[in-house]
């Protein structure tokens, strides 16, 4: 745990706030990838050395949402004292840990619904909210891990969390990377970038590759990786700030601010006016729309998410789908849990041209677990690149 996070900007600009509902028709903005950090201290942990025990403070969700999430729908509770050992008589092997850093992602909105019919179950109201962390391991009767061990994997949103399924950890070895990275760059945005750019895309170089909701946690990542491989590279975000900093910062060719354009479909024929071969598709709705129009002959869409029509009771349908047959796009959809195999490849790939300087990173940190429940509504408008210190 770093209390001043060193490796992060001193200053950053910070983007103005724009609600996504000041805009009538348009895709909510993206913002960067969210990580909160829980810092030890006496006066939030109140460990006892004699009892061996210490306050497990926990965010949990009060109850299911059918609309953008508030920061009301969600609350800091005491869970009491938690023994710092894993509990005798346990089922299997499991792992108690210390969390470090815990991840806000977007996919979790959708498990704020009553709906059981996604890849991931549905939280449950009054239980702890579950979500990606960095770890530190403080007790283990699983062969594989000892105290003391840094590891990534799915926890809860709470000071510490006993894992019941510890063989889906990853133990970091750690490095001059900071920890926090391992739940962005290193961990299941990177990946779901990696996998969805090479996997699902079939790049090949000097074609043309479209990313919406470019400077999010994905499509910064999606961007770089496509100027690695030799192609030209545009992205879309939702203020003119995220617009300079995905040229200026990620290296894309161009970018463009989509609240500035009245018509999406225009907009793309401009900046490729011999159309799109690649498009990483993160929001859906209308500039998904104006993507299949503007699409070339053979093109691919990796779909990756569809941040717009999240939480929607009646999301908002798909009019130029016939463009599949004539241009003979490939579209498909994708979980990067699906390729877990290649994870180990990934990571050495993304960490040499991290330390190469070939790759770009930015996150937005903010400190302690009183603050999750606005981090993660931030990821819903446009939360400002700053970090929120202890």
């Amino acid at each position: 745990y770093h209390p001043r996070h060193p490796h992060l900007p001193t200053s950053a600009t910070p983007f103005p706030h724009c609600s996504p509902g000041t805009s009538p028709g348009r895709l909510p903005p993206f913002p960067p990838p969210k990580t909160l950090t829980t810092p030890r201290t006496a006066a939030m942990e109140q460990a006892n050395p004699r009892a061996g025990s210490a306050r497990n403070r926990k965010v949990v969700l009060r109850d299911y949402i059918s609309r953008a999430p508030r920061e009301d729908d969600m609350a800091l509770v005491d869970g009491g004292a938690v023994p710092l050992r894993v509990p005798e008589g346990a089922a299997g092997p499991a792992v108690l840990v210390k969390n470090l850093y815990l991840s806000c992602d977007p996919y979790m909105r959708g498990r704020m619904r009553d709906f059981h019919g996604s890849y991931i179950p549905p939280f449950k109201p009054g239980s702890v909210i579950e979500g990606l962390g960095v770890a530190r391991v403080v007790d283990s009767t699983h062969p594989g891990f000892v105290a003391g061990d840094i590891v990534s994997g799915m926890t809860g949103w709470e000071e510490y969390s006993l894992i019941d399924k510890p063989e889906q950890l990853n133990k970091i070895q750690q490095s001059d990377i900071p920890l926090s990275y391992h739940l962005g760059l290193l961990g299941m945005p990177g990946f779901t970038a990696y996998v969805g750019f090479y996997e699902i895309c079939s790049p090949k170089k000097g074609e043309f590759v479209f990313v919406s909701a470019a400077s999010g946690a994905v499509g910064q990542i999606v961007g770089q990786l496509a100027k690695l491989h030799g192609c030209y590279v545009v992205g879309s975000a939702g203020t003119n700030e995220k617009v300079e900093l995905l040229k200026d910062k990620f290296g894309f060719d161009a970018a463009f601010n989509y609240k500035e354009e009245p018509d999406l479909t225009a907009a793309l024929k401009r900046y490729f006016p011999e159309g799109i071969d690649i498009y990483f598709e993160n929001v859906g709705g209308p500039m998904l729309d104006a993507v299949l129009l503007n699409m070339r002959m053979h093109g691919r869409i990796a779909v990756c998410g569809m941040v717009s029509q999240h939480g929607m009771t009646d999301p908002a349908g798909i009019h130029n789908l016939f463009c599949l047959v004539p241009k003979r796009i490939s579209m498909k959809g994708f979980i990067q849990s699906d390729y877990i195999n290649l994870f180990p490849q990934f990571l050495d790939y993304m960490t040499k041209h991290y330390k190469d300087g070939k790759i770009a990173y930015l996150e937005d940190m903010s400190i302690g677990l009183e603050n999750a429940p606005a981090a993660f509504v931030g990821l819903f408008s446009a939360f400002p690149f700053a970090r929120l210190g202890s």
